[in-house]
């Protein structure tokens, strides 16, 4: 019999490890292939390990809530035929299971991680730092005596990731004091001087205590509600949000859409939202507008080549997401339609990709849903900007028409346009609002689809 190695596949450019929540299969269970084997969860979204091979699980390397980096050997399973555990594996196995591309990936990884953190904090015979905590440590200012004081939860009690962001968060709660350096003064100064200047804390202020009272409900957040309060919170202090709002008049579209949804449904066996007519829209009015399809860092703009809309979803449990359609513009609106019902549905049971919630250039987000007239979104980071969608109303409006204005009931929204004004600025987060609005409001009521 030979041995198969289980390993943690690659997920995505910026996830370099996760976290294990829970075995699916126990040892001495039998293993179809494509099966899953076990669930992990990284800092972007929860997914399953399946099984290349068909096989006996006979050893599982790594328990509940260990930390395994991509690559690693997470279990041992016994198949038929060859060991596929050395270099002489099949090409099926290798082109699963691209062992010599993650071990460049990650061995690239670690030798920046090394220069970047070298004259910081090292690995000692008796605790060894991972690259990724090394690299956390040096960006929050943590020397080699703070390092080695963190209790680890990891193999053999090595410091994991969750374990220096704990201390972090922990950390900046504690009172410290930081004496400023004493400047020379000179005579004429000193007689104007009756007390020494107050010493300034470099660390954050403590915060009021919050105090529950006994009949109080303490409610825990969830990994994935800490993850998204932790984002949103880099996000309101990197970008400057400025907002712009505009109203757009939908009644052509929500006539259109009432008399081709039943037939539509029929034909592809998919609803037809509004979701997909505006997701095509935004995608039509970025390839007139690319400098908003951008990201921003080290001031350097990134000018982006795919234009792949974030489509952010509410969870069953009140946690967000954001799923991403991928080269949106290329899609017509039967394309547009299934990638957003298939991604929302995914997204409810919790089935998505790793890879498909990473890559958005632009994100839309649909406060309307939730009834709310308009919302001010906060950026997805790296991104510059984000929309937000408004619930479509009947509202009474002037019409404009040769024989003259008069009073009518139309459908209309507003749309709420929040862009990062470092680099974009007024003139072009309106401008690209009203390109929206402009190819909605012109809706052709008589096309077919």
């Amino acid at each position: 019999m030979a041995k198969f190695e289980l390993k943690l596949p690659k997920m995505g450019e910026s996830v370099a490890e996760a976290t294990i929540t829970s075995w699916l299969k126990e040892v001495g269970e039998t293993i179809e292939a494509d099966e899953a084997v076990l669930e992990i969860a990284t800092d972007k979204v929860d997914s399953e390990v399946p099984s290349d091979v068909e096989g006996v699980l006979i050893e599982k390397l790594f328990e509940v809530d260990d930390v395994v980096q991509v690559g690693q050997t997470i279990a041992i399973i016994e198949i038929s035929g060859e060991d596929t555990s050395d270099s002489d594996a099949s090409d099926d196995i290798e082109e699963t299971v691209p062992e010599p591309k993650v071990v460049e990936a990650l061995e690239k990884t670690v030798s920046v991680a090394q220069e970047t953190v070298a004259s910081n904090v090292v690995s000692s015979e008796n605790r060894f730092y991972s690259p990724l905590v090394r690299n956390i440590a040096k960006a929050e200012g943590l020397d080699q005596s703070e390092l080695d004081c963190i209790s680890g939860s990891g193999l053999e009690g090595r410091v994991t990731k969750t374990d220096i962001l704990n201390y972090i968060e922990t950390r900046g709660t504690k009172p410290a004091a930081v004496t400023a350096p004493a400047e020379p003064v000179n005579n004429n100064q000193a007689q104007n001087v009756s007390s020494p200047a107050p010493v300034v804390s470099s660390k954050p202020a403590v915060e009021t205590p919050v105090i529950a009272s006994g009949e109080d409900e303490i409610i825990e957040m969830s990994r994935m509600g800490k993850l998204v309060a932790k984002h949103m919170v880099e996000s309101a202090n990197t970008s400057v949000h400025v907002q712009s709002f505009i109203e757009v008049d939908v009644t052509n579209i929500w006539n259109w859409r009432k008399r081709v949804k039943d037939g539509f449904a029929k034909r592809e066996g998919e609803n037809l939202t509004f979701t997909p007519i505006f997701m095509e829209a935004v995608a039509k009015s970025l390839r007139e507008f690319p400098m908003i399809n951008i990201s921003f860092k080290d001031d350097q703009i990134i000018k982006k080549k795919d234009i792949n809309l974030g489509m952010a979803a509410a969870l069953p449990d009140g946690n967000l997401i954001v799923p991403v359609i991928k080269n949106a513009d290329q899609l017509n609106l039967i394309g547009m339609t299934k990638n957003v019902n298939d991604l929302a549905k995914r997204a409810r049971a919790n089935k998505l990709k790793p890879d498909e919630i990473q890559g958005g250039t632009y994100t839309v987000t649909n406060v309307g849903a939730f009834g709310s007239v308009m919302g001010t979104p906060i950026i997805n980071q790296p991104q510059v900007a984000i929309l937000a969608l408004g619930a479509i109303r009947k509202v009474p409006a002037v019409i404009e028409t040769p024989q003259g204005d008069f009073i009518g009931i139309r459908y209309k929204m507003f749309l709420t346009h929040s862009y990062d004004h470092r680099v974009v600025n007024g003139a072009q987060g309106g401008l690209f609002i009203k390109a929206v609005k402009d190819y909605l409001e012109a809706w052709d009521v008589n096309q077919e689809i």
